[in-house]
């Protein structure tokens, strides 16, 4: 890919890992809030080149991990029915609930079927008038505009038999969430890169204020990670906060403001239950009042009572930061992206997929690898 390899150049990796090892006098614990960064510190074994005071965590950066058993439990219950097409990712298919997952659901004759866009699901319900397609509307700020494009686009074509089981979840309020817990041993943030560049920076403003904490916006790649480990920790050890745009080819400080229009349009902000943490005010996504014809949840109301969660899964912990992967008895054991007990074990984003993926021995330490090629290495 153009323009990749410069922001994997070994040479620049060691000499932010020395800046960082001159740079850090006392433990910092600094977290990343998106799955992407998570996969990308697994795969390139960053935190082994990290001087030992400083601990990255993972958080809730994975929006098809929070999303709660009850709305899983509620998916599967309408992918069921004969008179629905439902349409989903295909992150989504194999995220247990407390009955099983949507694979299993088309198994037993449900009608399920993955998609690259939510504006695929108004051609299918344009091809299947007889049957409501309902799309699976899960993730973060990223994917909200384009499900918001959907809905809207539906409205204006006059597309009746399309809906949205909508689980946006926001970022900000979770941080909020995490930094609140009298369990929180966090000090500093990584910023969502995918996030911001719809929803631009100044929602972390007001965050590092009412927190007091340094957060660093940045991307995917191995620099763009270590350089925000390394303004992160410049920034802690000089007793500074404040927000830093260290992914800027990519995040204009405002955002996306059309994006952001469009939501402002088609959602409204709600209460929302994420997976393994609770409820987190003000931390979602619903249809607005103008578009509550296309909810899925009012046009399909559930009908059998949800089930919880397996017991023996940590995920939410490990969404919290407060363990990782391999700290999970049922790591890499009973729990494998094979037969998975929770989302963070099967979600492309979630931390323990990580962890098994680039961790040949399951996490006890990280494989090293290089950052070039995400290698392992001895």
């Amino acid at each position: 890919m153009k323009f990749r390899e410069e922001y994997r150049d070994p040479r620049a990796a060691e000499t932010l890992r020395r800046a960082l090892r001159r740079v850090t006098t006392r433990p910092w614990t600094v977290m990343e809030v998106c799955g992407g960064q998570t996969h990308a510190i697994a795969r390139y074994g960053l935190g082994e080149m990290l001087p030992p005071e400083i601990e990255l965590v993972h958080g809730p950066g994975c929006p098809v991990c929070v999303t709660p058993v009850e709305l899983l439990d509620h998916a599967h219950e309408i992918a069921a029915r004969p008179d629905v097409i439902f349409c989903s990712f295909g992150d989504m298919l194999r995220v247990p609930g407390s009955r099983g997952d949507l694979f299993g659901v088309k198994a037993d004759g449900g009608d399920v079927r993955i998609v690259y866009s939510p504006l695929d699901c108004l051609r299918i319900a344009r091809r299947n008038t007889d049957r409501t397609v309902v799309f699976f509307a899960v993730g973060f700020e990223t994917t909200a505009p384009a499900n918001a494009m959907a809905v809207r686009q539906a409205q204006r074509l006059g597309i009746t038999n399309f809906a949205a089981l909508v689980s946006h979840v926001l970022v900000p309020p979770a941080m909020a969430a995490i930094l609140s817990s009298p369990t929180n041993r966090v000090r500093g943030f990584l910023g969502p890169g995918h996030v911001c560049s719809v929803m631009g920076c100044a929602e972390y403003e007001g965050l590092s204020r009412r927190f007091d904490v340094p957060v660093v916006v940045t991307g995917f790649e191995p620099l763009d990670l270590l350089e925000g480990v390394f303004r992160c920790v410049s920034m802690l050890e000089a007793g500074r906060t404040g927000v830093e745009n260290r992914y800027a080819r990519a995040v204009p400080e405002d955002g996306n403001p059309s994006a952001r229009r469009l939501l402002e349009e088609v959602f409204e902000v709600t209460d929302r239950m994420w997976r393994g943490i609770g409820k987190i005010p003000a931390s979602g996504l619903r249809l607005a009042p103008a578009y509550a014809q296309f909810d899925a949840a009012q046009r399909f109301p559930l009908r059998q009572a949800a089930g919880g969660e397996s017991t023996d899964c940590l995920s939410g912990l490990i969404l919290q930061g407060l363990k990782k992967p391999p700290e999970c008895p049922e790591f890499g054991t009973t729990c494998t992206p094979e037969r998975p007990l929770g989302a963070t074990m099967v979600s492309s984003e979630g931390a323990c997929a990580a962890y098994y993926h680039y961790a040949p021995h399951r996490g006890r330490n990280p494989a090293k690898t290089d950052p070039t090629t995400g290698a392992a290495g001895a």
